[in-house]
């Protein structure tokens, strides 16, 4: 036994010097070598792949936020800040109000349909209203009933609004108004808002106007008249939610209802290519 323990010290004892000798020699260092190696197939590259796709999946719920409401942000975070220095209960308050003033202004990616003739949402939220309309002249659409699609944003929803198809901005137009309830009748009329026509490759035009309301007070648009713009691609945004206002070609249905949610870029409205007629649906 004591020869046993003995043997076992002197393994000890040269692996330290080893040690102290390689690392006072100025040997070139190389790069380190995996412990094990994966084979393909195996049930170990399995689990780094589900792994990975656990992180993945992690990292989907942090958006980036919008650069037009990191300023917003970042005075939240100094207020925040001040206020811990204050008093600590008024701190966690305006950490929330900080946390939800990042939510609002998040800015997802969306995978947006691409077939000629579809329709896609300009903004996310509840459609409130689907109605036949006669629009403004100053919205230049012409004296033919058309549908208007009318898009409720939450304080919650993502403020971001997108082009609903590709084409030519034919008309970008400010509108001051007073700032009342968005989901009031006279909201398309009376409320401040801007106007975007988009002109398609056929010479068909599609309305998209955004509207502010009472806590809503600033409309913001990405691109100038004359602009070209993909289908999908963001277009502008309300701070703080409001209202959207989609006008479709005449002749022409929409595919959702009173109540449906809406996701800018993704839900198919309508359909031009298609002589199918206003849906019926039912809550279940």
């Amino acid at each position: 036994m004591y020869v046993s323990n003995y043997q076992h010290l002197l393994k000890a004892v040269k692996r330290t010097s080893r040690r102290r000798v390689m690392t006072s020699c100025p040997m070139p260092l190389r790069s380190a070598k995996p412990r094990f190696k994966v084979a393909a197939g195996s049930s170990g590259e399995a689990q780094l792949a589900e792994r990975s796709g656990i992180l993945e999946r992690f990292a989907d719920y942090f958006v980036p936020i919008h650069r037009d409401g990191q300023k917003f942000v970042a005075a939240a975070i100094v207020a925040t800040l001040m206020l811990f220095l204050v008093w600590s209960p008024l701190g966690w308050l305006a950490a929330i109000a900080t946390a939800w003033v990042a939510y609002i202004f998040r800015d997802p990616e969306r995978v947006v349909p691409m077939r000629d003739g579809l329709v896609v949402a300009p903004a996310d939220g509840r459609v409130e209203a689907v109605e036949e309309v006669v629009p403004d002249g100053e919205l230049d659409l012409g004296p033919g009933r058309r549908i208007r699609i009318s898009i409720h944003l939450s304080l919650f929803d993502v403020h971001i609004n997108r082009a609903p198809v590709a084409g030519v901005i034919a008309r970008s137009l400010y509108i001051p108004g007073i700032f009342g309830d968005p989901l009031a009748d006279q909201a398309s009329e009376d409320n401040e808002r801007r106007a975007t026509i988009l002109e398609m490759a056929s010479g068909d035009r599609i309305g998209v106007v955004q509207i502010a309301g009472g806590v809503r007070r600033r409309i913001v648009a990405f691109h100038e008249q004359g602009a070209r713009i993909g289908v999908g691609e963001r277009i502008g945004l309300i701070r703080f939610g409001s209202r959207v206002d989609l006008y479709l070609p005449p002749g022409f249905a929409a595919l959702v209802l009173v109540g449906q949610s809406m996701i800018a870029g993704e839900t198919v409205v309508a359909d031009l290519k298609s002589d199918e007629k206003e849906r019926s649906a039912r809550l279940v």
